[in-house]
């Protein structure tokens, strides 16, 4: 349960009932979680040791699972009886407890702890059923623990059902295009894509299923609800584009795409022999435009990277492609555009309401901009 936890991205803290030392070594636990394993209001063993604050765990925790939740925790749980640590901080804690019972059958069965499960539900804690299978005892039957990995999906769908954009497909692109102009050289501009990466991974954490159409990055997203489409070319992200647009709520086009292509692309490597090259360059379809025109009631999001007459081509790009919302990027401003790991945004809705943002990390960015969207969605 804790590796799971570790591999999607999860700081997790294991606390220990003294019983529970007799079936797993904390020093297991604590490799496992690569934080130390609390069993104990002191160290017995450091007498100058600070005191484990249950209170201070209780509200450090995002969620709190009891696994495996047995009898007497639940009934202790029930009561408010708190002589231990995993007690005290349950009774502290602030956050989502979800707790998944393990016993042997006549025990799952019996009224007490029966009472005790109802009386956890009311108190606005969740419970994962156990399910049937081997016991301890030999028996077989309800009382098996759930399995670490359903008990996992158990949380996350859960969580996923309390969040904004839960059931919404959310289509962003990202990063730069390459326009080639032969087998080895290319037209291309400084765009990373961390803004685009940055803002699929603020929509995957409010529940929406993304689809990032990315030209070429260096840029990760290790979300299970994002899903990165790799593309090279303007043409290349039209066509991808379009194909994935009509299952979309949501469009955020962040991408750097190229205005202009070579109109011929050789097909052999160019060689150096003047001392001048003449390019013929033709315009690439205009994605943001071509979206406008077909969105109906999706919610179309583009960016405008400026240096000059900010406010007044932004909102002319705004109304002129049909946009819900355009983010503004000034060359001007130290710190925003392309290739850092800050930015510094105005973003303006349909109706131009103009909002002006500090400079700030672009994962504090992506998030303003969500939070935007929302105010669209509730509107």
């Amino acid at each position: 349960m804790v590796r799971l936890f570790v591999k999607v991205g999860a700081n997790v803290k294991v606390i220990m009932t003294p019983a529970s030392k007799d079936f797993v070594t904390p020093l297991t636990l604590s490799t496992l979680s690569k934080n130390p394993v609390l069993s104990s209001f002191t160290d017995e063993e450091d007498e100058n040791a600070v005191w484990n604050n249950h209170v201070e765990l209780g509200l450090w925790a995002d969620l709190f699972l009891i696994a495996p939740a047995t009898a007497n925790s639940l009934s202790k749980m029930a009561s408010g009886n708190s002589d231990n640590l995993l007690l005290a901080t349950y009774l502290s804690a602030k956050c989502p407890v979800y707790f998944a019972p393990a016993m042997d059958l006549d025990m799952y069965k019996h009224q007490s702890t029966i009472n005790s499960f109802e009386i956890l539900k009311s108190f606005g804690n969740i419970i994962i059923p156990a399910v049937s299978g081997e016991l301890a005892s030999g028996l077989v039957g309800e009382g098996r623990m759930a399995e670490p990995e359903d008990i996992l999906a158990f949380i996350e769908k859960d969580i996923l059902q309390s969040l904004p954009l839960n059931g919404k497909q959310v289509l962003i692109t990202a990063g730069p295009t390459y326009e080639a102009i032969d087998p080895v050289r290319f037209i291309g501009n400084h765009s990373s894509g961390k803004m685009g990466f940055e803002i699929a991974k603020a929509a995957a954490n409010l529940g929406a299923k993304v689809v990032i159409i990315s030209g070429p990055t260096h840029e990760k997203a290790e979300h299970s609800l994002i899903t990165v489409i790799p593309v090279q070319s303007a043409s290349d992200m039209y066509d991808a584009v379009h194909n994935h647009f009509n299952d979309s709520d949501i469009a955020i086009l962040s991408a750097a795409v190229a205005d202009y292509k070579p109109k011929k692309v050789s097909i052999r490597k160019i060689k150096k022999k003047d001392s001048t090259l003449q390019l013929e360059l033709e315009k690439t379809k205009d994605i943001l435009a071509s979206l406008g025109k077909i969105k109906q009631n999706k919610l179309l999001v583009g960016f405008a990277l400026e240096t000059n007459d900010e406010l007044e081509n932004a909102i002319k790009k705004l109304k002129s492609k049909n946009l819900d919302l355009i983010v503004l990027n000034s060359l001007n401003d130290k710190g925003a555009g392309f290739g850092g790991t800050t930015n510094k945004v105005i973003i303006i809705n349909k109706n131009e309401t103009i909002t002006n943002y500090s400079l700030k990390s672009k994962t504090e960015v992506a998030k303003d901009i969500m939070n935007e969207i929302l105010k669209l969605l509730d509107a």
